[in-house]
């Protein structure tokens, strides 16, 4: 799946783009930096005896190397897909499960986006904005053993239950603004800020079954610093 969305991707741009488009390449330092914002964990509160609304999660931060492909169709607009290895995040609780640890999942959020170029009169300097449309996919889902053990205190399960995390793929709106730093003719450096809508929803499945499901919006910062390469 996760294949066939990239290559499709590229097929899209490469289609849209003139015979004359400039291409360039943008390889560096790309990090998920998640505004998360959660629903409590009811079933857990219940078996806990914690009070209504008290509990949630949150997401960590993560670095990973991001190659982003740029077709340049006219002196101002410009179409970018953006990729990376996977992303690792560590799900934690809130409120009254503050400090314990929910799991972890690796994500690749593919975004495609339109970007528009200000035309300053300066070859060295090109400032953007751009939006466009991501897609997040969760995998390696895995439950953390401090989650096991809470679970297994509280009889919920048995050491021969079998404990998973799921979380749903996502569909959203990015957004983007950054600059381009011409060198020289082929090189330059690439910086960007945007702002993607990612919402998932979380289940924890004993022996295949779904106990506690909370919606999360991850809705990250996701910032990028890298060499550029234009052919």
């Amino acid at each position: 799946m996760k294949k066939s969305i990239l290559a499709t991707s590229l097929l899209a741009l490469g289609l849209a783009a003139p015979a004359a488009a400039e291409i360039s390449v943008n390889v560096g330092a790309i990090g998920v930096m998640p505004n998360d914002d959660s629903a409590n964990l009811p079933v857990i509160e219940s078996v806990a005896g914690l009070s209504a609304g008290t509990t949630g999660v949150t997401v960590d931060d993560n670095w990973q190397l991001g190659i982003t492909f740029d077709y340049k169709i006219d002196p101002n607009w410009t179409l970018e897909l953006v990729a990376a290895t996977p992303f690792k995040h560590e799900i934690e609780g809130t409120g009254a499960l503050a400090g314990l640890k929910i799991g972890e999942t690796k994500h690749l959020p593919p975004t495609l986006l339109a970007q528009y170029h200000f035309d300053l009169d300066n070859d060295a300097i090109d400032p953007f904005v751009g939006f466009g449309v991501n897609y997040t996919t969760f995998f390696d889902e895995k439950v953390s053993p401090e989650l096991g053990a809470t679970l297994t205190d509280l009889a919920v399960i048995t050491a021969d239950d079998d404990v998973e995390l799921a979380l749903s793929s996502s569909w959203g709106f990015a957004m983007q603004a950054g600059v381009n730093f011409k060198l020289n003719e082929k090189w330059g450096v690439h910086f960007m800020v945007s702002r993607m809508a990612i919402d998932t929803v979380a289940d924890v499945r004993i022996n295949g079954a779904t106990a506690e499901s909370v919606a999360v919006d991850i809705d990250p910062t996701v910032a990028m610093l890298g060499i550029r390469y234009s052919f």
